[in-house]
């Protein structure tokens, strides 16, 4: 009886890598601060009630949280008050994103994506992780895409058994397989004989 060879993960054993954005999320709570709250009705901003709302506030609630900060009304809220606000969850909060929760996830991989450290990915053969993820905006996937464009060999989405691809570096490119440019060679002229 023939014995059979084992099985092999050609996926596995390639040289592909892959980029999943859900890793670049840190896990923790998202918090929303409605403005409102502070507002005389919910509309008008009194400068001394405002501060003393904003004083009498536990911030240490929002600890370890990123943390939005949006009006639910129609109140023209002056810069100065978000300021405040955000001033006084900076000891706290993970973060704090005017705006409400899907601002917060989307500035989270903003920062994260622009200090991220794509050198890793150099002349690399990349899959950026597709799957229904709840947590990754689509200008994560924008972002990822534009920044690996300038390091790696090849940009994928998707699985790396099942992926659709996005952009490959012109072979004419450096670093891509292409010959090194040859120095000009010095040529001579000659003269026909008899010329002066």
């Amino acid at each position: 009886m023939q014995q059979m060879e084992p099985i092999k993960n050609k996926v596995a054993e390639s040289d592909i890598e892959v980029f999943n954005l859900e890793d670049l999320w840190d896990g923790k709570s998202i918090r929303e601060i409605d403005l409102a709250d502070f507002l005389v009705e919910g509309l008008v901003l009194r400068e001394k009630e405002f501060r003393s709302a904003v004083k009498e506030t536990d911030w240490s609630q929002y600890r370890d949280a990123h943390v939005a900060v949006g009006c639910s009304t129609d109140a023209i809220v002056p810069t100065w008050a978000y300021m405040l606000i955000g001033s006084k969850l900076a000891s706290h909060a993970e973060s704090v994103t005017p705006g409400s929760s899907p601002d917060v996830i989307r500035d989270h991989f903003v920062r994260r994506l622009e200090s991220f450290d794509w050198e890793k990915y150099r002349d690399g053969i990349v899959v950026v992780k597709g799957c229904a993820s709840d947590v990754v905006p689509v200008v994560a996937y924008v972002i990822a895409a534009e920044k690996l464009k300038r390091v790696a060999r090849k940009v994928m989405y998707g699985e790396p058994c099942s992926s659709v691809p996005i952009w490959r570096r012109p072979a004419t490119e450096s670093g891509a397989g292409a010959r090194p440019a040859q120095p000009a060679k010095a040529v001579s002229a000659k003269l026909p004989s008899g010329s002066s």
